[in-house]
Order: C-alpha cells, then structure tokens, then sequence
C-alpha cells in the first residue's frame, strides 16, 4: 500500500508540473521576459515547491528534520542528473555546449550556498547552534546570501540582455485568466502532494527501517524532481536548452535557501543543529557535480567523448550513483 501511495502521489506532481511548465512559459511569452530568466527564477521557483512544501513537511508535521535535509539535497544531485541523462538524449552536440555560458554564474551560487551550510554542519553545533530566537544563525546567512546572489543576476541580466528571438505566439489564444488561473491550480495540486509525500516518505523509512537521510535523498527527492524532469524533457522537444538548464540550477539555488523556510516552520532548535553528518556525503557529491558542469559550460566540446554521451555526463551520473549506493550502506 505504501508504494501504491507513492506512485500515486508522485502521479499527482508529475501532472501537476506537467501544467506548471506549459502555463510558466506561456506566463514568459505573456510579460516578455526572456527564458533564461524565467527557467532560473520563476520556472526554478515552481518546480522546487514540491521540495519546499515536502521539506517543511517533513520537519514541522512529521518531525524529521533529516528527512527535509536529505530531500532538499537529494533533489539537488538528482536534478543535475537530469542533465546528464538528457545528453544521452541530445543527439546533435554535448548538451551544455549550447547553453549559455551565463548560467556559470548562478552554479557557483548554487555551490557558495550549500557549501556555507555543509561547512556549518562539519564543524557543529558551535556553528549550528547560534541562532536569533529559533532560527538558526546559518540559515538566516544561506537566505541572505540567496537573495543578493538573485539581485546580482537580475542586474547582470539588465545589462546583457538575451538577444531577441521573433518567434510566433504560442500563447496567443489564451487568456490571462486562464494561463494565471491554471497556474495556481497546478501550484495547489504540488503543495497537496508535496505534504502527503512527506508521510509517505517517513512511512518507508520506519517500516523498513531506513535512515531519513536516505529515504529524503533518494525516494522524495526522485518524487519532488519530477516538475523538473517534464520541464527538461518538454525544453529539450521545443530546443530550449537555456529553459533547462536555467530550471535545474535555478531549483537547487532555492532547494539550498528552502533550509531558511524550513527553520522559520521548525520550532525544534536551528535546523541544521538537528540533522545528521551523513548529509555531507550529499553536500560533497553535489559540489563536484556543479564543477562538472560549470566545466562543461565553460569549455565546450565540439563532439560527445564517448560518441552518445559526453565525458561530463558519464561523471555526473557517476557520482550520482556511488553517492546513493553509500548512503544506502551508511
């Protein structure tokens, strides 16, 4: 009954993503803002609300703190994944060699965020322990650090405009009312699954007698990333890479500042101060994944190394399952 829940909980998100994607870019064509900067802000934003509402879930109702940690970070290796696996699938050149080199930036926001939080937890609750009321010090800092990093971007952004592509309306027959209306249904629809999601998620662990960490990296974090796979797979058909990759580092951006909203709901202490070191196996994994990546934006190859995938890609997944297989065996 357990993985019946599951598969129908995560129907529900697939869906509801599936909607969220469609009525997100029809919202970018709507204001004219350009995709990059909708996949990054706005698209990353809605695709990380199942890891949000799943995180503060997780720690305020059910009480695991582990379990909010382990999906946020989970999410993140996981999403990076993605692009990997879509560059199996894109047959023409190494997938980050046609996305833009502009995206450097927010992955090495991405790493400056998770690696101020890891670097915290390593070194323990004299770190994690200082806090302004209930709220931990540290996630004050991340949320602090986030905000400014996104300002940094936009007025990057201002400055060096995407080029204007005359494209013919996709949107046109639509109605504001139907496209901002839709949206909000397809938003409800993923913080509903979102809380069950966490249950469940706490459920596996305890009959099987798992470690949240693990649970939250590997099941809810699958489960929470699945807006993010249909907005990859539905990028790559229309050959907007930028939507993508903009969406995926944009939501592990917001996946590492989700630990701030978290706190603010977790009334236990500063969150950081009550989750486990086996955390930093994660933190460790998903570093080197955005090196990879930025390495594969800033040099680009020309062909695939090994003729269907590309060496960044092979790497990345990798990394991804050896750090899945040792959170199984911590």
């Amino acid at each position: 009954m357990i993985w019946l829940n599951l598969v129908l909980c995560c129907l529900i998100i697939l869906f509801a993503g599936t909607k969220l994607a469609r009525y997100g870019d029809a919202i970018s064509e709507r204001t004219g803002l350009g995709r990059m900067w909708i996949g990054l802000i706005l698209i990353g934003l809605v695709t990380s609300m199942p890891e949000m509402v799943t995180g503060v879930s997780s720690a305020a109702i059910v009480g695991q703190p582990d379990l909010a940690l382990g999906n946020f970070w989970g999410s993140c290796i996981f999403n990076l994944s993605i692009l990997a696996v879509l560059d199996l699938f894109y047959r023409k050149e190494p997938l980050l060699s046609t996305a833009s080199n502009r995206y450097i930036l927010p992955a090495f926001l991405g790493i400056g965020l998770i690696s101020v939080a890891g670097i915290s937890i390593l070194i323990g609750d004299d770190v994690t322990g200082i806090s302004i009321g209930w709220l931990g010090l540290t996630s004050i800092l991340i949320f602090v650090l986030y905000i400014i990093g996104i300002r940094q971007m936009f007025v990057y952004n201002r400055k060096h405009p995407e080029p204007i592509v005359d494209e013919e309306s996709q949107y046109a027959q639509l109605s504001n009312l139907k496209i901002y209306g839709n949206f909000a249904i397809a938003a409800i629809g993923i913080i509903v699954g979102g809380i069950w999601l966490s249950f469940i998620g706490d459920e596996i662990a305890v009959t099987y007698n798992l470690s949240a960490s693990f649970v939250g990296s590997l099941f809810l974090a699958i489960g929470t990333s699945l807006p993010e796979i249909v907005v990859a797979i539905t990028a790559l058909r229309m050959g907007a890479i930028d939507l993508a990759v903009g969406d995926i580092l944009g939501a592990n951006m917001l996946n590492t500042a989700n630990i701030f909203i978290t706190d603010i709901f977790y009334t236990g202490g500063p969150l950081l101060s009550e989750v486990s070191s086996r955390n930093l196996f994660t933190v460790l994994a998903m570093i080197i994944m955005t090196l990879i990546v930025i390495l594969g934006l800033r040099f680009k190859s020309k062909r695939k190394t090994f003729g269907i995938i590309s060496w960044h890609a092979l790497l990345i997944l990798g990394i991804y399952i050896s750090t899945s297989l040792l959170l199984f065996n911590s």
